[in-house]
């Protein structure tokens, strides 16, 4: 006896009604809506799932569908799917869910942050300029969150973006309304500015686009020494002296003495000298002395180069105490301050464009130190330099009046509470000069560091002594050898 065979019906559709089968053998009813079986909505992220078919939509059909079900001739299917208009109807009016006819919008947020990330990542904060395209590419990040803010929403890294371009928009003043930074910018060659990538390949011999690395020299206080290998070091060095002579800036400073019958000294002369460059700037030279730190160069000028934005140029930032010189064409940056009677002077500048140099130009006291005969201490601070010196005969500590090691040291902790290497000098200068404006000085290169060096975790240098863990008596029988040794 021959068995009947069933006719097989395509399976439905997510937007079909399923046809009933034969009455022998009935398929089985879809799961409703509403019933305690039915498997749960798709996870769509943030904490919000698909919205499920409402149990109203479940139990009446909607009457499009019904027409069309009237339509269905026997023995075809599946039906011939609706008009593009009808389906269109029936989304709008929320008859048919969207989720399942189509996929949702994506949301863009991943884009629009690398776009910002690459219209940023080459720009610097210390040359002149950054606050304008930053905040370019801050209202051109705003404008794509803006465009993609319904597909993202309950995405936390979305809403985490928009906050923090609000932050960032208030920390640069930034308008909302403005122009904005291309999302697809053209690499342009500005040889004028030496962060641009162009610049960076110009200088560094072409094909390398990996960030410059950074050197840092400051001289202060009776002087100090800080090299552009972060040697330390306190020197001697009466009359005029290169800190800087390379291909593209010199620096000369000129050092008194201090104290009659004393071989410390300190800066009151500083010299500069931009070299010229080709199409950038031609050449410029700042001097100040004490009690005379101009704000423009000795041609009577505060910039240099064409155009807009300067390939070079002075900021004023307290009158008479306090100025910074940008040079972006050679990605170097000079802050100049008269603390007393006395000057000082901090410097970041490129590694290539700082190693660029003749044999003849080799004297240069920020890239190899100060000349053995020059130098009071060894390179590692005045502490490490004369422990295990013998005990002199007054233990009083005192070399001028009005200080001793525990006032000195009062003084300089409360300007600075990390006992480095500048809190030693600060209380050094202190008990040979007597001059409490040691104290702002050492304080004030402290600070140009933290501005101004690329590698934070060096900011602080530490004596080797203290390292050891020098006893306090170590320390003050020291910096008494050291004294006596300066004065002598």
């Amino acid at each position: 006896m021959m068995k009947k065979r069933r006719k097989r019906g395509a399976p439905p559709g997510p937007c079909r009604s399923p046809r009933p089968g034969p009455a022998a053998a009935p398929a089985p009813p879809p799961p409703s809506p509403c019933s305690p079986e039915r498997t749960r909505p798709a996870w769509t992220g943030m904490g919000v799932r698909a919205a499920a078919p409402s149990c109203a939509a479940a139990a009446a059909p909607a009457p499009a569908a019904a027409g069309a079900e009237q339509d269905r001739r026997p023995g075809l299917w599946p039906p011939s799917p609706p008009p593009p208009l009808l389906l269109l109807l029936l989304l709008s009016l929320g008859l048919l869910h969207a989720g399942d006819c189509q996929q949702p919008a994506q949301c863009r947020i991943q884009k629009c942050t690398t776009d910002f990330v690459s219209l940023t990542s080459h720009l610097n904060s210390a040359t002149d300029g950054f606050d304008s395209d930053f905040c370019k590419a801050l209202r051109a990040y705003a404008g794509c969150t803006q465009r993609t803010s319904k597909a993202c929403r309950g995405n936390l890294v979305y809403h985490s973006a928009v906050l923090g371009i609000s932050d960032l928009m208030s920390q640069r003043n930034c308008s909302k309304d403005g122009p904005t930074s291309s999302t697809n910018p053209e690499v342009t060659h500005d040889p004028c500015n030496y962060h641009s990538h162009g610049g960076v390949r110009e200088h560094r011999g072409g094909g390398d686009q990996s960030p410059p690395n950074y050197l840092f020299c400051g001289l202060f206080g009776d002087p100090h020494l800080r090299t552009f290998r972060d040697h330390f070091q306190t020197c001697k060095v009466e009359g005029a002296w290169p800190l800087i002579d390379n291909n593209y800036l010199s620096v000369q400073v000129t050092n008194v003495p201090v104290v009659p019958g004393s071989s410390a000294t300190a800066t009151n002369k500083i010299t500069i000298i931009f070299k010229a460059h080709h199409e950038c700037t031609d050449q410029k030279v700042y001097q100040a002395v004490t009690d005379d730190l101009p704000a423009a160069f000795v041609d009577g000028t505060t910039s240099g180069g064409d155009g807009d934005v300067k390939s070079l140029h002075i900021v004023e930032k307290e009158s008479g105490r306090y100025v910074e010189m940008h040079a972006r064409y050679i990605g170097t940056t000079v802050f100049v301050r008269q603390l007393g009677r006395y000057l000082t002077l901090a410097i970041r500048m490129p590694e290539d464009l700082a190693m660029s140099y003749e044999e003849s130009q080799d004297l240069q006291l920020c890239v190899n130190g100060c000349p053995l005969s020059e130098c009071i201490d060894d390179g590692q601070g005045q502490v490490s330099a004369i422990l295990g010196h013998s005990l002199p005969r007054t233990t009083s500590a005192q070399a001028w009046p009005g200080y001793t090691l525990e006032t000195a040291s009062t003084q300089c902790h409360e300007k600075m509470p990390v006992k480095d290497i500048y809190f030693q000098s600060c209380v050094f200068d202190l008990l040979t000069t007597g001059d409490a404006n040691f104290t702002a000085a050492a304080h004030s290169a402290l600070e140009d560091v933290e501005a101004l060096h690329p590698r934070k975790e060096r900011w602080h240098i530490f004596p080797s002594s203290s390292r050891a863990g020098g006893s306090h008596l170590s320390v003050a029988l020291g910096l008494t050898c050291l004294i006596l040794t300066v004065f002598l």
